[in-house]
C-alpha cells in the first residue's frame, strides 16, 4: 500500500525559506518519478515541480522557477522540496505525489502539509 507522508511546513513571512520532505513507502521508491503538487486557498490542484527517478531531471512550475528546488535520497525513501524567497502566493497545502503527477486531480499523493506566508 503507497504511503506518502510530508512534513516541513508551517507558517513563515515572505522571503523566508522551508525545507518540506515526503517519506515514501509501500512501494519501490528509486524506480518511480516524483512529484510535489499543491492547492491554494480556493483553488484547484496545481503541478509545482517533478523530479526522474534518479533524480538526473527535473522540472517546474515558472512560478517557483529559480526559488524552489527538488531533490530525493533514494537511500532514504524520501522526497523533498527546498523553498527559497517564499511568496505570499505560495501559500498551500503541499502534496508530494507518486509519478509525474501533470495532471494533479489523478495522482495518487499523501495528506499534505500546510504552508502559509504571511507577515
Amino acid at each position: 500500500q503507497v504511503q506518502l507522508v510530508e512534513s516541513g511546513g508551517g507558517l513563515v513571512q515572505p522571503g523566508a525559506s522551508l525545507r518540506l520532505s515526503c517519506a515514501a513507502s509501500g512501494f519501490t521508491f528509486k524506480n518511480y518519478g516524483m512529484s510535489w503538487i499543491r492547492q491554494a486557498p480556493g483553488k484547484g490542484l496545481e503541478w509545482v515541480s517533478d523530479i526522474y527517478s534518479d533524480g538526473s531531471n527535473t522540472k517546474y512550475v515558472d512560478s517557483v522557477k529559480g526559488r524552489f528546488t527538488i531533490s530525493r535520497d533514494n537511500a532514504k525513501n524520501t522526497l523533498y522540496l527546498q523553498m527559497n524567497s517564499l511568496k505570499s502566493e505560495d501559500t498551500a497545502v503541499y502534496y508530494c505525489a507518486k509519478g509525474f503527477a501533470r495532471v494533479p486531480a489523478q495522482a495518487v499523493r499523501g495528506q499534505g502539509t500546510q504552508v502559509t506566508v504571511s507577515s
